[in-house]
């Protein structure tokens, strides 16, 4: 079996390269980015000859189409992110993030395998809390994101790929987060910052963003979003936890004020999308429109309940100090 991560060169991209590398299942991975330099580092690091590398973009619709031809898998985690400049930059998140996965669509619906290539058989995208009642223009090209690929199953004809969904929080310690602001601003002996005392976030480590990927992977049936079930934590807990080699009359935070286009908390899942979802037991997922997994789904697995259901990372099981501290621990970070 052969598997393509657009936006491979990123974390998460770099991160489930290593883990496919790991499996005898996979034949071929291909990484596709537009950055050649990230490309040549990630190469030497890893050297193996399963993989293969595509300088591209993904608002390159005929270099994508040639991209993905002899690929079974595709996982697209190629987008911009960061919030702020996407308030600034509109057009450029527009054109990667909802432009992108139009191509990326458009390319897996209309490709006829070369001769003697595979038929692509799946594609599932990664998506963010910052979707889920988007206040922000990165949240909202992220939902239209997953409106596209959802909607790609109504298009795709009865052999076509299935595309599914993967919707989490910010991962723990990635580029950009505020774990390696924090870090930076230690190394400096600076006061660490934060926006706002109260403010909250979701919490998962890059490995189990990668696990659940994979295992949603196994999973899909087409149409679905993927919602692992995370705990919370409060960036001050957060920011204490990592000044705990401070003095004690050091101990305290610069309030600078919530960034542009910024929540104090962030949701999951929506209370509309609660009423057609299930969870199952079995994985600790959420499966917003799950008509076809559960057609393929023992009883026992699956979860109805949804009564006085929030995903408000104000409400859901939050970690204290002493989580935090392990969590840390487990990065590498403490």
């Amino acid at each position: 079996m052969n598997i393509l991560i657009t936006g491979g060169t990123g974390s998460f991209g770099q991160a489930v390269t290593e883990r496919l590398l790991s499996f005898n299942r996979y034949q071929k991975i291909g990484i596709y980015s537009r950055d050649e330099h990230k490309q040549e580092l990630m190469a030497k690091r890893l050297n193996n000859p399963k993989l293969r590398f595509f300088i591209g973009d993904i608002r390159d619709k005929e270099r994508l189409a040639l991209a993905i031809q002899d690929y079974e898998i595709i996982i697209h985690t190629a987008a911009l992110k960061i919030v702020p400049s996407a308030e600034y930059n509109p057009f450029e998140y527009i054109k990667t993030n909802i432009m992108g996965a139009q191509n990326l669509v458009d390319v897996c619906i209309n490709s006829v395998p070369y001769y003697g290539t595979r038929a692509l058989q799946k594609v599932i995208v990664l998506s963010t809390d910052k979707a889920v009642h988007p206040i922000n223009l990165y949240g909202a090209t992220k939902l239209c994101a997953e409106k596209i690929f959802k909607a790609a199953n109504n298009i795709r004809g009865p052999n076509g790929p299935k595309f599914s969904i993967v919707r989490y929080g910010n991962v723990a310690n990635s580029n950009g987060s505020v774990i390696p602001l924090y870090m930076q601003q230690l190394k400096e002996n600076k006061q660490l910052t934060i926006t706002d005392d109260s403010m909250t976030r979701f919490w998962i480590t890059l490995d189990d963003a990668v696990n659940f990927v994979l295992q949603c992977i196994d999973r899909m049936y087409g149409g679905e979003t993927f919602v692992p079930d995370m705990p919370s934590f409060n960036i001050k807990d957060l920011a204490l936890v990592m000044m705990g080699n401070y003095p004690l009359e050091r101990q305290w935070t610069e309030i600078i004020g919530v960034r542009p286009g910024e929540k104090l908390h962030e949701e999951i899942i929506t209370k509309e999308e609660f009423q057609n979802s299930i969870y199952d037991k079995e994985t600790n997922t959420w499966i917003i429109n799950p008509s076809a997994y559960v057609k393929h789904s023992s009883d026992w697995v699956i979860d109805f309940k949804r009564e006085a259901l929030t995903s408000n990372s104000t409400f859901v099981n939050k970690m204290n100090a002493t989580g935090i501290k392990e969590e840390l621990t487990k990065l590498g970070v403490m």
